[in-house]
């Protein structure tokens, strides 16, 4: 992990004057970030205060401590607008028992969000790590939503006689497992690519084709 020199401050100096909402949503993005690089234990609402450019009296008129901190990320990750996109397009895909869109869009989707969003990636990486509550809320908000979801579908076109009858979540686990720990390897063991040079696209579709080549009837 980077240790705080690495940590851009948001200015030189104090950042400008935000309105409130602007002002908390900055913060959050700051702790996120200071967070994941050093962890709940390892972080201060001075460092944060630090990077973000503001006084601790600035913190503590929007967050108590650190604690509400990590509600307030978990809260954003969670009410995220792309996360409610992709379930729709999931849902469209359900309707129409379109398998592969229906794979290919979760595989794309959890790619191209930790990519972008490396910052709370190592973050739930230092939460499970450290044993913090954020981790079971985080799994118990999304991670058990997402399994339901897509169990449910395989059960689904299982009933329908598409897929074999194999243990729905063993076939969840198994594909998302793949996703993630490809996503993982490249943004964090892997960077320069040695073992795999492929993009976020084909990785999503060879990874649907080899699933579905393996359950369906």
């Amino acid at each position: 992990m980077n240790d705080s020199t690495n940590i851009k401050t948001t200015t030189e100096g104090v950042t400008p004057r935000m309105h409130g909402d602007e002002r908390r949503k900055q913060l959050i993005d700051v702790a996120m970030q200071v967070f994941a690089t050093h962890g709940f234990r390892g972080t201060t609402t001075k460092e944060i205060a630090r990077v973000a450019g503001v006084s601790e009296a600035i913190i503590f008129r929007h967050f108590l401590n650190k604690e509400e901190f990590y509600s307030a990320i978990l809260d954003e990750k969670a009410n995220d607008p792309v996360i409610a996109e992709t379930f729709s397009k999931l849902a469209e895909f359900v309707t129409e028992k379109d398998d592969f869109g229906f794979f290919y869009t979760l595989a794309i989707s959890i790619l191209n969000n930790q990519e972008k969003d490396q910052d709370f990636l190592r973050l739930m990486l230092h939460s499970a790590l450290e044993g913090h509550e954020m981790a079971d809320a985080f799994f118990e908000k999304l991670v058990l939503e997402v399994y339901g979801f897509v169990g449910e579908y395989i059960r689904e076109r299982q009933n329908d006689g598409a897929f074999k009858s194999i243990e729905p979540r063993v076939i969840a686990r198994s594909f998302i497992g793949t996703i993630i720990h490809h996503s993982m390897s490249n943004l964090l063991w892997d960077r320069r690519r040695r073992i795999l040079v492929i993009s976020n696209e084909e990785a999503a579709r060879e990874f649907t084709e080899l699933l579905l080549n393996g359950i369906k009837k």
